[in-house]
């Protein structure tokens, strides 16, 4: 069922992407960080860890989830450190990400030229 439920939430959370880009003026920026902040929003009041139960992975594949990540790393070094655990804390979960992200970048980069 984790499954289904998985295909399920990342196909309405791309259904509900697509809906917004079809019908307002927003640019697929606008609505990348919308929902990145959704999901911090979600996880700040505890809902998401509910979404990652209930679904499973599929609930951290979602561009929401990284909002999620954000927080949650946050919130956890808030805890044990403070003021400068809660600045420091959005970065121990999501490193790996963004250093990926980065490396991938630069790599295709100079594999592939852009087009005009």
């Amino acid at each position: 069922m984790y499954f289904i439920n998985s295909f399920l939430f990342c196909g309405l959370v791309c259904l509900i992407a697509e809906l917004i880009l079809d019908n307002t003026k927003l640019t697929p920026g606008h609505i990348t960080a919308m929902f990145v902040v959704i999901g911090a929003g979600l996880d700040a009041f505890g809902i998401y860890d509910f979404f990652i139960a209930k679904v499973g992975g599929g609930a951290l594949l979602p561009i929401t989830s990284f909002g999620h990540s954000l927080i949650h790393g946050a919130l956890l070094a808030a805890e044990s450190q403070g003021i400068i655990g809660l600045l420091m804390g959005m970065f121990d979960l999501t490193a790996t990400g963004i250093t990926a992200a980065i490396i991938f970048t630069f790599v295709f980069t100079l594999i592939f030229k852009a087009k005009d």
